[in-house]
Formats: structure tokens, sequence, C-alpha cells
């Protein structure tokens, strides 16, 4: 008989998305590269998160970061800009937008960006939102006759150009964190050290563990038909240049081949290849399909 003083836990429910995560502490893969045309510059890459087959699912059962803000995706807060290129590049798209293609439409770069804090001290710039609570002034909502998401990124596609053109740095790099800082080697000799990892929960700092959903976490997010290297191929293109990227792809290449040791979690179950011993030397990988970049 089962004991009467029993101790019942509550945990999330299994509707809840957040149920469905991966843990964020699991081992990776990593290789190391110094950039083909800058002997100064070492690349770190995660293979684990590179090789995965995350994708952007927004309005295609994207739960959102915000509970209830489902339609919103990560565009539930205004984007900080980087640096004033950021700021030039995205004011320059803003003015290719009409009433028509935008929902929010305004004209005048201070009245669609706004003044705020990232540490509560320093001042920065971002993009406005909706209202106090409202998500990024640049959100069309699902049902806007020009289409629903961001208004940057559907210009973008509308002119023939890639997303990341016309986006604030920070929304065409999610979910690839980029950290980059300088190392002093025992012999006195100083080397750029760029890292190329997930950005997971906790890229967005204490807050990012109250987030309602985190798709780089979530098996369904990870439905991509290629790897990310591949799925990102001009974003990692743009954070590390084309020679890096070029050495990176073959690295990838060939660590898939071999098979994962440290697949991602979050990754779909399935058989590994087994690398056969004449094959080690590589061979031609069959061609990628273009990129195509997605609506986020």
């Amino acid at each position: 008989m089962p004991a009467r003083n029993q101790l019942r836990v509550l945990v999330d429910t299994a509707d809840d998305p957040r149920s469905r995560e991966v843990d964020l502490d699991f081992p990776r893969e990593w290789v190391e590269f110094f950039d083909p045309e800058d002997p100064k510059h070492l690349i770190r890459a995660d293979l684990t998160w590179l090789l995965s087959r995350w994708t952007c699912i927004f309005g295609k059962g994207c739960h959102g970061i915000i509970e209830g803000g489902s339609q919103d995706g990560c565009c539930s807060h205004g984007a900080f800009f980087t640096d004033s290129d950021d700021e030039a590049r995205v004011r320059a798209a803003a003015k290719k937008l009409t009433p028509e293609t935008w929902q929010h439409h305004v004209r005048g770069f201070k009245n669609y960006t706004a003044m705020d804090t990232v540490d509560g001290k320093t001042p920065a710039r971002r993009t406005a939102t909706q209202g106090a609570d409202g998500p990024c002034v640049f959100l069309n909502d699902a049902d806007f006759p020009a289409g629903g998401g961001c208004a940057l990124h559907a210009q973008a596609l509308r002119d023939g150009v890639h997303p990341l053109e016309y986006k604030p740095d920070v929304c065409w790099q999610l979910p690839v964190r980029r950290d980059q800082d300088w190392h002093k080697r025992p012999d006195g000799t100083k080397i750029l050290i760029t890292t190329l990892t997930e950005f997971d929960r906790r890229g967005w700092g204490s807050g990012g563990h109250d987030l309602h959903w985190w798709c780089t976490s979530s098996p369904e997010a990870h439905v991509g038909r290629e790897p990310m290297w591949q799925s990102y191929e001009p974003e990692l293109t743009a954070l590390v240049g084309k020679a890096a990227y070029a050495k990176l792809a073959e690295l990838c290449a060939a660590r898939a081949r071999r098979g994962m040791v440290a697949p991602h979690p979050a990754d779909p179950k399935r058989r590994l290849p087994i690398a056969r011993a004449g094959n080690l030397s590589g061979g031609r990988e069959p061609a990628a399909p273009p990129n195509t970049p997605k609506k986020r």
C-alpha cells in the first residue's frame, strides 16, 4: 500500500511551454581557429549550438517571451541600439516605410525611438514601444493588410536585401551571442578572442529567467531543415567576416560528418552518422539550399 505521508511538489503543468525547455547547463563541443585574414583574431565557436536544428518559429508556434504575447514573439520590448552606425542604419530603413507597410507609422527618428538605460545608469537609445506595456513600435499586428511581424524585416524582403541590413543589431543577431575580449598570452602578446555561442536565457541578465518562454532551450524551435551554421550564414558572416565564416563552415561540415559527441539536448533525437575510416579526410558536402530569410 502507498505510504500515507507523501510529499507532493507542484511543478510546471504540461501545457506550460517552459516545462518543455531543456536545462541551461549541458555538455558542449567547441572549436577554436584563427581568422584566416587576421592572425591575432581567435574564434571560439560553440559547435553544439551551431550544428543544432534551431530555427525561428515566429508565427508558427512561438509562445512569446511574455505570457499572452505569442503574437509578439521576442519583440515585446524595444530594441537597444549598439552604436551610432546601428541607429543610422535603422533610421535609413525606416524612411522607406509608409502607412501602408508600417501599422504604427510615424515620421522622425525621435518619434519611433526612446531614451532608456540598460544598467539603470547609462543613457541608451532604443526603439519605442506601442505604449507603456506594448511591443516594439515596428511590430505589425498579425491581421495588418501588409502582413504581420517586423515592418523593417518585411521591407528588407520587399527590397531584396537581407533583413540584417535594416533591423537593429540585437534583432538580427539573436539568438547568436557574440562576445569579444582581448586576451594577454603568457609571452606578452595579445589576441582578440571572439566567442560565438547560444544566446540563452542568461544572455538577458537576471531577468531572463523570468521570461515566459525562450526558444533556444525549447525542442519546439529545434525543427530547422538546416543546421544553424547554414541557415544563419549571412548573420555569422556579418559577425566574423567572410574568410572566418568559410573556415567555420568547413569545420562545422567536418564535425557533422563524424557525428556529434555533445548534440544539443533540444534537438530531435536521431541516430548520429558513424564516421567511416575511408571518409575521415572529408569529401564534398552536398550543396546547401539557398538561405531564405524568415520573417521574425
